[in-house]
């Protein structure tokens, strides 16, 4: 039954929600809602695996709505973690718009902003926190909060989580939080790491998913340029930018450098409708960013992967990876910034010699071939600089020598070179 529900009358909500759903312009629930609302109402842990863009956030938020109902003492009742400030700062808004007829009371707090706004916030009472595992540790600490009263742990994004290194502040969180709880777990993939850690605070979950792990959204259109070379890509990004159907583009960058960069370039030759944000911007700059872009106040956003998930605008046209990431998951996150709320969209990749590998995992990964695209003749090409070239092979090298113990490596003949004259100097 919780598979075929047509639409949010059927769940069992209040009026209150109902009346906040109506208003969000929500009509037919998604799978992962049609699915995992009823278990969560029902009491049972959960493990929900679904790509980004299918509504995760509602599926999680809107039982736990019904199940708090209204404001009580001053201990927060739910703790929900994230991996990150846009994400935490996003499933904030999210609870907002739900609670429109609801007085439950509820923050997001995170790293980046100063801590005594926080404590102040969590002093006048809290029903429902969002945190990253980091800040709330931190919170905790200098006392700022109690967890005696927490009934529901939600952690979302848990295979972000995992990458992003916060497997002992997930573990310190469960020693201080009570043993007896609901336990939500909801991620986009399903990596041997996240069913470990399922498998360590999750009992008897039922497992709800409602596409194949690490599946692409089928609306995404995904295009492959093979590239050789960082100067290249800017050309290619120019002409690709001036493309009117380009309408709203998130550029996805590896590095805090290569996203400045590029931010620059935009901004000096194609539009002045651009922002950038990664680890270093300020994290009021970095959230103004987001809602300039999420308003369509500016075009283009270059970001690193600390955007790649929480950010939820329903129509960015265009995805642009200007690099492959390391962390195939990650690929999946990109694109799904686009495609979202049912609307198309493309994602485009551009890939050097040194990337070729990390495509073919990728391709792996979702189970997909990415279509290979000609480079238009307009695009110039540019000779890659010795020091590029090098950095490529290097990483060539590191990946056959991952894969085969025993290869020696493109640069074994002129070592072995190197090394024959200062035998004969002895």
């Amino acid at each position: 039954m919780a598979n075929n529900m047509e639409n949010f009358s059927e769940f069992k909500l209040n009026k209150q929600i109902f009346n906040a759903i109506d208003e969000a312009g929500y009509t037919k629930p998604t799978g992962i809602q049609q699915k995992a609302i009823p278990l969560i109402l029902a009491g049972h842990d959960v493990m929900g695996i679904a790509q980004t863009g299918t509504g995760k956030t509602a599926a999680f938020v809107l039982p736990l709505l019904m199940k708090l109902k209204y404001a009580q003492g001053t201990d927060p009742r739910a703790l929900i973690l994230a991996p990150t400030r846009e994400l935490a700062a996003q499933i904030n808004e999210n609870i907002a718009k739900y609670c429109t007829y609801l007085d439950l009371r509820f923050t997001a707090v995170y790293g980046g902003t100063g801590m005594k706004i926080q404590e102040e916030k969590l002093a006048e009472g809290i029903d429902i926190l969002v945190a990253t595992p980091g800040r709330f540790v931190d919170l905790y600490k200098k006392r700022a909060l109690h967890t005696k009263l927490i009934k529901t742990l939600v952690i979302d994004e848990a295979d972000k989580m995992m990458d992003m290194g916060f497997m002992p502040q997930i573990r310190q969180i469960l020693e201080i939080i009570p043993v007896k709880r609901q336990n939500l777990l909801f991620s986009a993939t399903m990596s041997t790491i996240v069913e470990n850690l399922s498998a360590e605070f999750l009992e008897f979950p039922e497992k709800v998913e409602v596409s194949p792990q690490s599946s692409t959204v089928d609306a995404i259109s995904q295009h492959l340029y093979f590239i050789p070379n960082f100067m290249s890509k800017i050309n290619m990004l120019d002409f690709l930018l001036k493309d009117e159907a380009i309408t709203r583009a998130i550029i996805f960058v590896k590095t805090k450098s290569n996203a400045d960069n590029i931010y620059k370039f935009i901004e000096r030759k194609i539009t002045k409708s651009v922002r950038v944000i990664h680890g270093n911007k300020a994290q009021n700059t970095r959230l103004n960013s987001i809602d300039a872009f999420k308003n369509g106040e500016i075009r283009i956003l270059v970001a690193t992967d600390v955007a790649a998930r929480g950010l939820d605008v329903s129509m960015v046209s265009h995805v642009i990876n200007f690099d492959v990431p390391l962390i195939y998951e990650d690929y999946v996150h990109r694109i799904g910034r686009t495609g979202r709320a049912k609307n198309s969209g493309v994602a485009i990749t551009f890939a050097n010699q040194a990337e070729e590998y990390h495509i073919k995992q990728i391709e792996k990964l979702i189970n997909k071939e990415i279509k290979i695209q000609t480079i238009p003749t307009s695009v110039t090409l540019e000779k890659t600089p010795f020091v590029e070239q090098q950095e490529q092979l290097r990483e060539i090298d590191f990946r056959k020598r991952k894969l085969d113990p025993t290869y020696q490596g493109a640069f074994h003949d002129k070592k072995n070179r190197k090394s024959k004259p200062s035998k004969k100097r002895k």
